[in-house]
C-alpha cells in the first residue's frame, strides 16, 4: 500500500508541527491492515505489485501507530513523515520496518520480531525533557511504571532483527536517559550507524551481531555517564568505530564518544577499528559507577575505555589520530592480532592525593599474539601500566612521548615479549620501570631520553630492568647523534642478558640523593660494551657481574663517584694490550685505581687473570706487582704510628724482588753487592800488615788469628760470604776489619739478610696467592 499523490509539497517533518492538510489518523492507517474489507480508507490504494509494503509518505501521523503484539507480513516504510506519539512495535511480528528523514518522540520495539531490516535513516528521535510516555508499560502499580524497564527513547530491548539495524546518520537524543536500550538485542546481519547522533546512553549489553557494528563518524555523548554500554556484546564481524570518509575530504567525519566507552567481557569475532577517533570523560566530573569511589589503587574511576576481558579475535586498532581523555583500561583482555596505538594520544589528569589514579593506559594481565605498535604515541601526562602483558610479537615504539615526571611513566613488570622491545629514540619524563620483562629478541633504547625520574624511598632510577631475561641484546647507545639519556641512571640488578649490554655513547647520570648512575651487580651477559660518551654522574656499581669480553674507555673509569667492582668477572678484554704495551697497561692501573674508593684486590686479581688467560704473563705480574704496593699504602695509612715502617718494608720487597713477582731484581742486588764489596774490599789495606807478631799476614789484610798461615786472601769470596747469611764459607770471621773496613762490611751483611728475608717473604705470598 502507498500514499495517493494529494498534489501537496513535500513535508519537511523536522520543521514543527505541519498544517492540517498532512494529517493523517494512525488508526485510519492501520485500519485497512487489521480489517481488510473496511471502505473506510480514502486515502489509501493497494500497489499494482501487490508487495507486502506499507509505504507511507509526507505525513504527520497523529494519535498512536499501535502495533503492539501485531503479526502482520508486511514491512512498513514511513518517509518525511512527523508523528504525534512513538510508535508501539512492542511484541510485534513484522515483515521490517524503515523510517527515512523522519521526526519520532521516541521508538518502543521491546521484543519486536522483524524478518527483515529495521532501519531509522537521516531521522530524529527527540524526547521532550518534560514527557513521560515512554515509559508507558501495561504493568504498573499504582503510579508506578514497570519496574526494571529504564526510560530511552529508542527502546529494543529483547527485540530479534533478522536482517540489519540502520541507524544512519540518525539523531537520537534523550539526555535525561537512554538514547538507545538494546539490552540482548540480536541482529542477524550488521548494526549500521555511519554518523549517528546520540545525546544520552547508548545501551546495549547482550548484543548479538552475525556481521559489523560499524559506528563511523558517529557522535556520542553521556559526559556523566556511559556514552556506549556493551557490556558483554559479541560482535561476529568487526566494531567499526573510525573516521568516516565518505564524500568529500572536508566532509570526513572522526568518531567521537563524550562518555564512557564501556565494553568489559566484550567479544569481537574480527576487528575493532578505531583510527582517528575522539574519546573523553570529564577528569574533574563525578564517579560514574559506586564501586570505583573506593580507594583501590588498581581502579581507574575516570576511563575514557573499559574493556576488561574483552576477546577480539583480529586486530585492535587505537590508532592514526586516535585520542583519549581519560584512562584506555583493557586489563586481562585477549587480542588474537595485533594492538597498535600508532600516532594515538592518551592523557589523564594528573593527580597528587594517594591513589594517584593517573594511569592513561592500563593493559595488566593482557595477552596480545601479535604486535604492540606504538609508534609515535603521545602521552602528555599519565602512566602507561603494562605489568604481566604477554605479547607475542615486538614491542614497538619509536619516536614515543611519555611524560609523567616523578612518577613511573610505563611500568611493566613481569611482562613477556617474545620478539624485541623497541623504544627507539623516544622522549620520556619518568622512569621506565622494566622489572622482570622476559624479552625474547633485544631490547633497544637507542636515542631515548629518560629525564624526571620518579622518586621512591629505594631508589630512583630512570631505566630500572632488574631481573630481566633478554634472549639478545640491551642497547642503550646514541642514534644519529641522540645519546641515550638516563638522567636518574639506570639499574640491571641481576638481568640476565644473552649477548651484549651496549652503553657505547650512552650518557648516564644519578639523582643526588642516590647517586647511583649505573647498578649491573649480578648481571650476566656475553659482552660488556661500557663506553659512555662523557663520564657518569654517579657511582657505578658491578658487583658479581659476569661477562665473556669487556670493552671500556676513559670516561666510564672516570665516573664521578667511582665503580664497584668486588668479584667482577670478565674472560677478555676486547682490545687486548699488547705484550710490549706497557703504556697502556700502566693507563689501565691508573684507571681501576682512581675509579676505587681504596684498596680492592679483587680488581687487579681479575686483570691479572685476564692478562694470564690472554697468554700476557709478564703483565700480569706486573698488575699484581701494583696490587701489592697499593695493599701496604692502605696498611700504612691504616696504621698511623707504624706507616712509616710499612712503607719502608713495602719499598724494600718492591725494590728488590718486586713482592715475589721480580726474581730477577734479587740477582740484580746480589751482583751489585759482590762488585761493590769485591772492589771496595780489593782497594783497600789495613794498618795491620805491620804488625806481624799479633796478626797473620796475607796480601793487604791481616787475619784475625796469626796462626792460620794457610788462609789467602780473596776481596770475591769474602763479599759473598758476607752476602749469603746463615751459610759460612770460612771467611767472614777470620779477616781483620777496622775503620770504614768494618762498617762496610757490617753494611753487606745487613743487606744479605734483608734481601734474603724479602725474596722469602716475597716468593711465599706469591706462592701462596697462586694456590
Amino acid at each position: 500500500m502507498s500514499t495517493t499523490d494529494t498534489g501537496l509539497p513535500q513535508l519537511d517533518p523536522f520543521a514543527g508541527v505541519p498544517d492540517r492538510r498532512y494529517e493523517l489518523r494512525a488508526s485510519d492507517l492501520l485500519r485497512p491492515l487489521i480489517e481488510p474489507d473496511s471502505s473506510g480508507l480514502r486515502r489509501w490504494r493497494k500497489q499494482a505489485t501487490n508487495a507486502p509494503i506499507v509505504l507511507v509518505e509526507d505525513a504527520y501521523i497523529t494519535g498512536t501507530l499501535d502495533l503492539r503484539a501485531a503479526d502482520l507480513d508486511y514491512l512498513f516504510r514511513f518517509e518525511r513523515c512527523r508523528f504525534e506519539h512513538s510508535p508501539d512495535v512492542r511484541e510485534a511480528k513484522l515483515l521490517g520496518l524503515t523510517f527515512r528523514k523522519c521526526w519520532l518522540p521516541g521508538l518502543k520495539a521491546r521484543n519486536l520480531r522483524s524478518r527483515n531490516d529495521v532501519r531509522l535513516i537521516r531521522s530524529v528521535v527527540e524526547v521532550d525533557a518534560d514527557s513521560s510516555e515512554i515509559e508507558d508499560t501495561t504493568v504498573q502499580r499504582g503510579d508506578d511504571h514497570e519496574r526494571g524497564v529504564p526510560n530511552a527513547a529508542v527502546n529494543l530491548t529483547d527485540a530479534v532483527i533478522e536482517g540489519s539495524m540502520v541507524l544512519t546518520r540518525t539523531v537520537i537524543s534523550h539526555p535525561q536517559g537512554k538514547a538507545i536500550q538494546g539490552d540482548r538485542l540480536t541482529i542477524s546481519g550488521a548494526l549500521l550507524a555511519y554518523r549517528m547522533v546520540a545525546n544520552g546512553e547508548v545501551r546495549l549489553p547482550g548484543l548479538r551481531t552475525g556481521g559489523n557494528v560499524n559506528f563511523s563518524g558517529a557522535t556520542l555523548s553521556n559526559p556523566h555517564g556511559f556514552a556506549f554500554n556493551g557490556n558483554g556484546l559479541h560482535i561476529g564481524g568487526s566494531l567499526l568505530c573510525e573516521v568516516d570518509n565518505y564524500g568529500p575530504a572536508a566532509q570526513r567525519q572522526r568518531f567521537s564518544c563524550d562518555g564512557i566507552l564501556f565494553l568489559p567481557s566484550a567479544r569481537v569475532d574480527s576487528d575493532i577499528i578505531m583510527r582517528e577517533a575522539k574519546l573523553g570523560v570529564q577528569q574533574d566530573g563525578p564517579i560514574v559507577v559506586d564501586a570505583w569511589k573506593s580507594n583501590d589503587p588498581y581502579l581507574d574511576p575516570r576511563p575514557a575505555l573499559v574493556a576488561d576481558r574483552l576477546r577480539v579475535d583480529g586486530n585492535l586498532e587505537l590508532s592514526d589520530g586516535f585520542q583519549a581523555l581519560g584512562t584506555v583500561r583493557m586489563v586481562n583482555a585477549r587480542v588474537g592480532g595485533s594492538l597498535r596505538l600508532a600516532n594515538a594520544e592518551i592523557t589523564v589528569a594528573r593527580r597528587e592525593s594517594t591513589p594517584h589514579y593517573d594511569r592513561a593506559l592500563h593493559l595488566d594481565g593482557s595477552e596480545i599474539s601479535g604486535d604492540v605498535e606504538a609508534t609515535s604515541l603521545r602521552v602528555p601526562i599519565g602512566q602507561l601500566r603494562l605489568s604481566d602483558v604477554t605479547i607475542g610479537g615486538n614491542l614497538l615504539a619509536w619516536n614515543a612521548i611519555f611524560s609523567h615526571p616523578g612518577r613511573d611513566v610505563v611500568s611493566a613488570r613481569r611482562t613477556k615479549i617474545a620478539g624485541n622491545l623497541q623504544l627507539t629514540d623516544a622522549t620520556i619524563e619518568g622512569t621506565l620501570r622494566l622489572q622482570g620483562v622476559e624479552v625474547g629478541g633485544s631490547v633497544n633504547l637507542y636515542g631515548t631520553m629518560v629525564t624526571a625520574p620518579g622518586m621512591r624511598d629505594a631508589s630512583s632510577f630512570s631505566l630500572d630492568v632488574r631481573t630481566a631475561r633478554i634472549g639478545r641484546d640491551l642497547v642503550l647507545t646514541e642514534n644519529k647523534g641522540r645519546p641515550f639519556q638516563a638522567q636518574g641512571g639506570v639499574n640491571l640488578d641481576g638481568a640476565t642478558i644473552a649477548r651484549r649490554v651496549d652503553l657505547r655513547g650512552a650518557v648516564l647520570g644519578s639523582h643526588p640523593r642516590d647517586g647511583i648512575a649505573l647498578d649491573a651487580s649480578d648481571v650476566r651477559a656475553d659482552e660488556f660494551l661500557l663506553t659512555p660518551a662523557v663520564p657518569p654522574v654517579g657511582r657505578l656499581g658491578l658487583r658479581r657481574a659476569r661477562c665473556g669480553t669487556l670493552d671500556d674507555n676513559e670516561a666510564f673509569w672516570a665516573s664521578t663517584g667511582g665503580i664497584e667492582l668486588e668479584d667482577f668477572r670478565y674472560d677478555a678484554l676486547k682490545v687486548a694490550i699488547k705484550l710490549d704495551d706497557d703504556k697502556s697497561l700502566d693507563r689501565r692501573i691508573v684507571l681501576l685505581r682512581k675509579a676505587m674508593d681504596g684498596y680492592r684486590p679483587g680488581p687487579y686479581d681479575q686483570l691479572a687473570s685476564t692478562m694470564r688467560a690472554s697468554g700476557n704473563e709478564e703483565h700480569a705480574s706486573t698488575v699484581l706487582l701494583k696490587k701489592q704496593q697499593f695493599r701496604y699504602e692502605a696498611l700504612a695509612q691504616g696504621f698511623k704510628i707504624f706507616g712509616p715502617g710499612v712503607r719502608l718494608w713495602s719499598w724494600l720487597q718492591r725494590s728488590m724482588v718486586g713482592y715475589g713477582y721480580r726474581p730477577v731484581r734479587a740477582l740484580g742486588w746480589l751482583l751489585a753487592l759482590l762488585v761493590f764489596g769485591s772492589i771496595w774490599f780489593a782497594l783497600g789495606t789495613d794498618v795491620c800488615v805491620h804488625d806481624t807478631v799479633k796478626y797473620a799476614v796475607s796480601g793487604p789484610r791481616c787475619l784475625v788469628n796469626n796462626q792460620d798461615t794457610g788462609m789467602q786472601w780473596n776481596p770475591v769470596i769474602y763479599t759473598a760470604d758476607l752476602l749469603v747469611p746463615i751459610v759460612d764459607f770460612g771467611n767472614k770471621t777470620r779477616w781483620y776489619m777496622a775503620g770504614v773496613d768494618n762498617w762496610v762490611a757490617a753494611g753487606i751483611t745487613s743487606m744479605g739478610w734483608i734481601l734474603a728475608t724479602t725474596t722469602a717473604a716475597g716468593v711465599s705470598n706469591m706462592l701462596r696467592r697462586n694456590s
